[in-house]
């Protein structure tokens, strides 16, 4: 892990163009981005091309990092995730909302246990098998933080919306993740 001062200097050449501290910020953080790249896109495809996006806006804004309101992986997480839903926007958005309510959402009974035999690689692959507004509001809300009323004005749906997509993809993963507690128990 960088030490932080160590990380000002390296960002601070990554503005100036230094190819080789890039690199090393890459090198840093690269799985942490893809992770988040994974947990928006659909496929192993759409999280190459959010993660690519995110790449070059990371770095082209990196200038706009300011320490002092924050670190570094939290901005550059923001921003990744702002490259995410620009590119789910421009590619199918208008799926994101619609006849939701037509999933069944049936509410585990025991989380801790299905939490507890799962790992983060397959905790992913779940998330990604939401459906896009599940998707978009679980992984904005739970995993980057957002408050609902930032995800309402980024996905321009009401604050209401944004509660009720992230309790019925709550339960849908609750669900998905009981049935593979089951699943291992029969093994």
């Amino acid at each position: 892990m960088l030490r932080l001062d160590n990380q000002t200097e390296i960002i601070k050449k990554c503005v100036r163009g230094d190819e080789v501290a890039q690199r090393k910020l890459y090198v840093q953080y690269r799985a942490q981005w893809y992770m988040t790249s994974m947990r928006y896109g659909k496929s192993k495809y759409e999280a190459d091309d959010i993660f690519q996006n995110g790449l070059i806006q990371i770095y082209q804004g990196m200038h706009q990092f300011d320490p002092a309101k924050g670190t570094f992986i939290t901005w550059s997480t923001r921003v990744l995730t702002n490259a995410a839903l620009r590119y789910l926007k421009k590619n199918r958005w208008h799926e994101a909302f619609a006849n939701l309510d037509d999933v069944n959402d049936t509410i585990a009974t025991n989380d801790e246990e299905a939490l507890d035999a799962i790992s983060a690689k397959e905790l992913t692959v779940l998330v990604q098998k939401l459906p896009l507004g599940y998707r978009l509001v679980f992984n904005m809300h739970a995993l980057e933080g957002f408050k609902h009323e930032e995800i309402a004005k980024k996905l321009n749906i009401s604050v209401g919306t944004s509660r009720s997509q992230l309790s019925k993809a709550k339960r849908m993963l609750k669900r998905k993740l009981e049935h593979r507690l089951m699943e291992s128990i029969k093994k």
